[in-house]
């Protein structure tokens, strides 16, 4: 009786990694009035939310969906959170209406040392006090808007990380204070991040969530929690449906595969070790900013590489890939890798 259940288990999780999936939507303003580029119109994002009541999407709080990956319970299938960063007013003025409208959790990630500076643009520790108390999760996006993998040239790794722990465990203790809440859930800041900083959120107890595109699933990795960016000029309809019927990729790196930073015309090559079986490896498909599809190299053990067809650009990149799921041909298993492309002598690109 014992094997059988045992059998049972694992079909039913095996099922749950490759068929259930999550999606979380990330938005900064709610606007007609500020930079195109992180806005959202209240027109189209009430057109997002009614999107999701018209098609049955189970819009959950962000603690719900992560307890279950925590846990390793099964997500039911067209689950959705919505979050936003860095505060802004207009998500309470525009964007929250909207949101309760339709009766939808969601989370604000915040900077407290931006908070205190009480400008006009953002909100207030009353606003936020009070949001949280209707509901609202109210998350760490680090003490200041600094990128943690931008290290200053008179510090080394271990000194600027032991800032950031100070900096991460203040910043926490004073949304508790303020709030009284205290997740332990950080938002990358620009979303720039480093294998060694993934392993600083494992020892600060913290999860983290990143910039770059994918589905969630129980395999998702804690220290680096993609979401869907929905605002302009990713917005359309026929954007968000892709979104939001991805499948989580499961996909591992290892070496220098996992690295995210490199001088420019320095990486030529990435390995990707999948996990995920779902798909045929002829309609694998990657896309790299700046360079466009790329050709893929399988291996038998199951791995694939990219060989760049020309040097990465500068700045913030990404390799997007996608899949076909062969049980759900509706369905795209969809997986990012972000890198941070330096200038030469590894100088840093502008914010």
């Amino acid at each position: 009786m014992k094997s059988i259940n045992l059998s049972i288990l694992i079909f039913f999780f095996s099922f749950a990694f490759n068929s259930f999936a999550a999606v979380i939507l990330q938005y900064h303003h709610v606007s007609d009035d500020t930079p195109a580029s992180t806005s959202i119109s209240p027109l189209q994002f009430e057109a997002h939310m009614q999107y999701l009541a018209d098609n049955s999407f189970r819009v959950v709080s962000l603690s719900e969906l992560m307890n279950s990956i925590r846990k390793q319970q099964p997500i039911p299938d067209k689950t959705v959170a919505i979050t936003f960063d860095d505060a802004y007013l207009d998500i309470l003025t525009q964007g929250k209406p909207i949101l309760d409208k339709f009766n939808y959790p969601f989370t604000i990630f915040i900077n407290p040392g931006i908070i205190n500076k009480e400008s006009e643009h953002y909100l207030s520790w009353p606003q936020l006090k009070k949001m949280a108390d209707e509901g609202v999760i109210i998350a760490n996006h680090g003490f200041n808007h600094d990128s943690l993998a931008r290290i200053p040239d008179n510090l080394t790794e271990v000194q600027w990380l032991e800032k950031h722990t100070t900096l991460l465990i203040n910043a926490e203790k004073i949304i508790e204070e303020k709030t009284g809440q205290s997740w332990q859930y950080f938002a990358y800041p620009y979303g720039e991040y480093t294998p060694a900083i993934q392993q600083w959120i494992i020892e600060n107890d913290f999860i983290a969530f990143s910039q770059q595109s994918g589905a969630v699933g129980l395999g998702t990795d804690l220290t680096a929690v993609p979401r869907f960016p929905a605002s302009q000029p990713y917005d359309q309809l026929t954007s968000l449906h892709d979104k939001l019927h991805a499948l989580p990729f499961s996909i591992s790196l290892s070496d220098n595969n996992a690295e995210t930073i490199f001088e420019v015309n320095t990486l030529k090559s990435v390995t990707f070790n999948v996990i995920v079986n779902d798909f045929r490896k002829a309609q694998l498909n990657c896309y790299v900013s700046g360079i466009g599809k790329q050709e893929i190299q399988w291996h038998p053990d199951n791995s694939f590489t990219i060989n760049f067809n020309a040097p990465l650009p500068t700045g913030r990149v990404r390799a997007n890939c996608t899949a076909q799921s062969k049980s759900n041909p509706s369905r795209y298993y969809w997986y990012s890798k972000p890198w941070l492309i330096l200038k030469e002598g590894m100088q840093w690109y502008p914010l």
